[in-house]
């Protein structure tokens, strides 16, 4: 029997994680399915692995390349050419397929005649087990798109793990995986868009991305290999090729919706790391982002936020030191820590004029509003400055606020840190003091014995808040820690906990605490709670859905 959908799982040296990709694919709820494991010559246990799966179930393949690719097309286009439905989707080894996806994306075909239908993709995060729908608002409502230049935005989900492909449409226009470069998913699902006459969105989970953050560098996803040049080459090279497709295909009106999605996308991956960077890295960043940043068009730098465009500048001006502060901020509400006026009162970030127009363009702050935000949405900056480890479970910490609106009142300020590891909040109270106008600095002694926990301990990380109480009105905003210090790990007790206080490592880089439970409560309170809550939670669930219909 002619199978209706055709599944290829891609792998290279995952024997680990195989069984379980394709164990997904067994428990789907539309059975008459083709799986083909189509492995890129691994060299680890992946082959016997593949062949055992094969040889448990009649509708899976085995399909060996005869060398490395060391990408992801060619053992897609290889499982193209033996596949035999006239419906095709493709699946990593690492991640999964939901129950159901076979069957809701077939169902969509076969209610209508499209080119391919699309559904959101589930992130699963390694370390937490937390889940969240990848880009939720592209994928909210169910409808069928006629063209993409009615919807550009789509462009964002550039994944082609979350389609099921027309056998007929890929044929038709004889659209395959590009062999020899990385990110060929951008360039694979950019044509699908523009080549697809009418494709359908639902919003039901058909993919399962799982998502390792803190993987090994050499067994990390390639998105998440930016620390190599390679990768920011390879990003550059595609984005190129689709900007040569766009016009080639009569699609140019597009480019400035793709060029945003590379800024607010793409880029902004990179941006978030700057602050880990050496000069090195930065100046050969910059050698290959540069070019191609300034063949952009100006429309889709104006529709970013303000912060953005401030780091785009201070990489494209080479001002590495001034990029690095500037991207600890971004998404986040973080001040500069200085600001620089013209002759006419407009405010530029950084303690320098711009040398250009473009520059001065970019780095005009004025719409940051720093002097005149309300209260509690001003925009600071705090940093500790120095911290010293104190007895126990105890630091010192010397916190600098850097307040360039002038918001902050002449003369001492109230302020504490919160963190609330439990329900309880543990406060530390403190005084920021002026040093200069716009500069406060203080000390705080912050004691996480003195943390209340649940008695049932708590598993998880936290990230200290700073806040400042003025004239009745409060704001809080995040604490800035040094991005390297040695990890202070100690017990804490009642109940007994181990104890990690570091820095973040990633994003903005925050002081970072994180408990565990150990010990008794480890082994025997927590998982005797968590027994005895359960039938509690679902009958709190059952309540509200009832209050709810």
């Amino acid at each position: 029997m002619t199978p209706d959908v055709t599944v290829t799982v891609i792998v290279y040296n995952d024997a680990e994680r195989l069984p379980r990709a394709v164990a997904s694919l067994l428990r789907q709820t539309h059975t008459n399915i083709e799986i083909i494991i189509s492995d890129d010559h691994s060299t680890d246990e992946t082959p016997q692995m593949a062949r055992d799966l094969a040889a448990q179930d009649p509708r899976i393949r085995h399909l060996r390349l005869p060398r490395n690719s060391g990408g992801c097309s060619a053992p897609r286009n290889r499982a193209l050419e033996i596949a035999r439905a006239p419906y095709l989707m493709f699946l990593d080894s690492d991640d999964e397929l939901p129950d159901n996806a076979v069957e809701l994306l077939l169902a969509a075909h076969r209610e209508r005649e499209i080119d391919f239908a699309m559904g959101a993709v589930q992130r699963v995060r390694e370390d937490s087990g937390r889940r969240t729908t990848w880009m939720p608002h592209l994928v909210a409502e169910r409808r069928t798109v006629t063209g993409i230049e009615s919807e550009p935005r789509l462009l964002f989900e550039h994944l082609s793990t979350s389609k099921m492909y027309a056998r007929a449409f890929l044929d038709r226009h004889d659209l395959r995986f590009p062999e020899g470069i990385h990110y060929e998913d951008q360039l694979f699902s950019a044509q699908a868009y523009c080549l697809a006459k009418e494709f359908t969105i639902i919003p039901e989970p058909v993919y399962r991305w799982h998502i390792a953050p803190y993987a090994a560098t050499h067994t990390a996803s390639i998105s998440n290999q930016r620390h190599n040049l390679t990768n920011v080459r390879d990003r550059v090279h595609v984005q190129h090729l689709i900007d040569d497709f766009l016009a080639e295909s009569g699609h140019g009106a597009l480019r400035e919706d793709k060029d945003y999605k590379f800024l607010k996308h793409d880029f902004r991956m990179y941006a978030g790391d700057l602050p880990y960077r050496a000069d090195d890295w930065l100046n050969a960043f910059a050698d290959l982002m540069t070019p191609y940043l300034s063949t952009l068009t100006p429309a889709a730098y104006t529709r970013l936020p303000r912060t953005e465009r401030v780091v785009l500048q201070l990489v494209r001006d080479r001002r590495f030191p001034e990029a690095r502060l500037a991207a600890r901020g971004l998404g986040r509400g973080v001040a500069p820590r200085h600001l620089t006026t013209d002759a006419e009162g407009r405010p530029y970030w950084g303690d320098t004029l711009p040398a250009t127009d473009e520059a001065r363009r970019e780095l005009d702050i004025t719409d940051l509003d720093l002097d005149t935000r309300p209260f509690p949405h001003a925009l600071f900056r705090h940093e500790i400055t120095d911290m010293t480890r104190g007895p126990g479970a105890s630091l010192d910490l010397t916190i600098r606020t850097y307040d360039p609106g002038l918001r902050l009142a002449v003369g001492p300020q109230r302020a504490s840190l919160l963190i609330a590891p439990g329900r309880r909040r543990l406060t530390a109270p403190f005084r920021l003091s002026p040093v200069r106008p716009g500069i406060f600095e203080g000390q705080v002694h912050l004691d996480l014995t003195s943390a209340s926990l649940p008695f049932q301990g708590f598993t998880g990380v936290r990230h200290p808040l700073l806040r400042i109480a003025q004239q009745g009105l409060t704001h809080t905003g995040l604490l800035l820690a040094p991005l390297t210090f040695p990890p202070l790990t100690t017990r804490v007790d009642h109940p007994p906990h181990q104890l990690t206080i570091e820095p973040e490592g990633r994003g903005p880089g925050r002081l970072q605490v994180r408990w565990q439970p150990v010990g008794a409560t480890a082994r025997l309170v927590r998982p005797v709670v968590r027994r005895l809550a359960r039938p509690r939670v679902r009958r709190a669930a059952r309540l509200v859905r009832s209050a709810l219909r």
